[in-house]
């Protein structure tokens, strides 16, 4: 028992690592992007805490899949310690983790950031700091309405799954939900943030399917050179000096300009002071020893690109498959296309399986995927903005994005990661459910019609398993809790893939981008004594 209790911490000593991993991440990832200039100490820690909270629960998912895995041996049966107050124990464990990591997500997204984002925006307006707090509490008290809306709706509303004609399968989902509880709160917990995942869905089509096409072409393509691109820039400046100046020779006889003519010079100038800033952002780089060895490594950087699109067309194949099975075998739309076990299988749902029988590989490759999404994510959101709707309200900058984008930023990666569950669960569904536990089948060998011997041949868990014979995780129940979730999960997988295609599509057909891509603009005013702080 000694030993069982030991390779149990030994699994939870890892997710104590991972931890610790992610809280220095998260500092280094947000100090990379926060403006030198703009920086404030509580935005920079609640974008932080917000972040690493993200990270943390899906670190826990291989957890989860790990201690359900553990308490069966290859044979498929049950070892010795793990009898039924065992096995509930643990399960509970995992249970109350994420019941504390989704509350504080549920505080960070409707009451935390809100409040310290609207207290920022008013500061702009040099008020008060009591007018500030009091602003700031009347704004983030709609998101506390919405929040409590939500919890109300999980909490009494009923929801169950409409009957089905065939309904031997979904007696067993019934059966699974309520083994995972019943309890209001849990349940208006799981509504809550199945609500807050749609969210993040909509984040990862908008950013995350398109910068994984964004990013592995950016760095096969790389960027311009920067003596070139200040050739041409030098050009620039020379015809809109030139078109200046002959506009104001207009004047040379004490004659007024024209209100036209006035405004076509002050486009000019504002033109021209852009102009000469692009020409200091060059000669930096030109002459930065940064630069040269960033050069220097563009063999590798074809390289990552070539690994990156690889990975990006082994999600898509993933998705696409375990997609195209709900489509053909689950019981439809009013089912939320949930389907136990899978019948077409892809290459990550039999790679984790495998990799999870030597743990902790399986751990390695899951925050693998966590972070290519979060980079791909920041790919995305880097190359478009932040938009509502039609209007631009920020742009990602590194070393000049100001606290309330920063906040915005984080939050929108906040809810990508909080949908990466689903997305790991959609490449790789037989894994997320049962991990790599096996259960034992009866097998009968007849001579002449009579019994001569009785076998027991371990098979993987699926939905013909016996109810008692394999666990699911805790994550599996807490994403499929509310079947229409999982139905706007599926479309929303169809239009990942929709847009990953296009983004991919437009990623080709456009050309290099320049070296300073973003960091100077008409609304950039960014001094030149940042320019060694922002490029080192």
């Amino acid at each position: 028992m000694a030993a069982v209790a030991s390779e149990l911490l030994t699994g939870w000593c890892l997710f104590a690592l991972a931890l610790l991993a992610i809280l220095i991440f998260c500092w280094v990832y947000v100090r990379k992007y926060q403006s030198r200039r703009e920086s404030e100490v509580i935005s920079t820690i609640t974008a932080i805490f917000a972040l690493a909270i993200a990270l943390i629960s899906s670190a826990l998912l291989p957890v989860d899949i790990f201690l359900v895995s553990y308490m069966k041996n290859q044979n498929g049966t049950f070892k010795d310690w793990a009898d039924a107050n065992v096995s509930r124990q643990i399960e509970d464990t995992v249970l109350y983790g994420y019941y504390t990591l989704y509350s504080i997500i549920l505080f960070c997204v409707f009451l935390w950031i809100p409040f310290v984002y609207f207290y920022y925006e008013e500061k702009e307006e040099d008020g008060s700091t009591c007018l500030q707090v009091k602003t700031a509490l009347r704004y983030t008290l709609g998101f506390l309405t919405i929040c409590v809306v939500l919890l109300l709706i999980g909490a009494f509303v009923p929801l169950d799954i409409p009957n089905k004609k065939n309904s031997t399968e979904w007696e067993k989902v019934k059966l699974l939900f309520e083994e995972f509880g019943s309890s209001h709160g849990l349940t208006a917990l799981s509504f809550s943030i199945s609500s807050l995942t749609v969210i993040g869905m909509l984040a990862a089509i908008t950013y995350t399917a398109y910068g994984m096409s964004a990013l592995p072409l950016n760095l096969i393509k790389g960027t311009t050179s920067a003596a070139y691109e200040r050739l041409e820039n030098t050009e620039d400046i020379e015809e809109v000096e030139h078109h200046i100046l002959r506009i104001k020779s207009k004047c040379r006889d004490g004659r007024p300009l024209s209100s036209r003519d006035r405004r076509a010079v002050q486009q000019l100038e504002e033109r021209l002071r852009t102009l000469r800033r692009r020409d200091r952002h060059l000669e930096f780089i030109e002459k930065s020893w940064w630069a040269k060895f960033c050069e220097a490594l563009r063999p590798l950087k074809i390289v990552g690109g070539v690994f990156f699109i690889i990975v990006a067309l082994l999600f898509t194949v993933s998705l696409f498959l375990s997609n195209l099975d709900k489509a053909l075998h689950s019981a439809g739309f009013d089912s939320g296309f949930i389907i136990l076990g899978t019948n077409l299988t892809n290459p990550l749902n039999m790679l984790l399986p495998v990799l999870q029988t030597v743990f902790p590989l399986d751990y390695i490759l899951i925050t693998t995927i966590v972070m290519y999404f979060i980079f791909t994510s920041m790919a995305g959101i880097r190359n478009m903005g932040i938009w509502f709707f039609w209007i631009r309200l920020y742009k990602i900058r590194r070393g000049k994005t100001r606290p309330q984008a920063l906040l915005f930023l984080c939050m929108i990666l906040l809810l990508i990661v909080l949908h990466t569950s689903y997305m790991i669960y959609s490449l790789a569904p037989q894994y997320v459910m049962y991990g790599s536990q096996k259960y034992l089948v009866q097998s009968n060998q007849t001579v002449d019609g009579q019994l001569r011997n009785v076998t027991f041949v371990s098979k993987d868990c699926d939905a013909d398993a016996p109810e008692d014979q394999c666990i699911v995780t805790r994550t599996y129940l807490f994403l499929h809790k509310f079947w229409f979730f999982s139905a706007v999960y599926y479309f929303g997988n169809w239009a990942f893939i929709a847009i990953f295609l296009i983004g991919l599509i437009v990623s080709c057909c456009k050309g290099k981008k320049s070296v300073i891509e973003g960091e100077v603009d008409e609304d950039s005013d960014m001094s030149d004594d940042e320019l060694s702080v922002y490029y080192r």
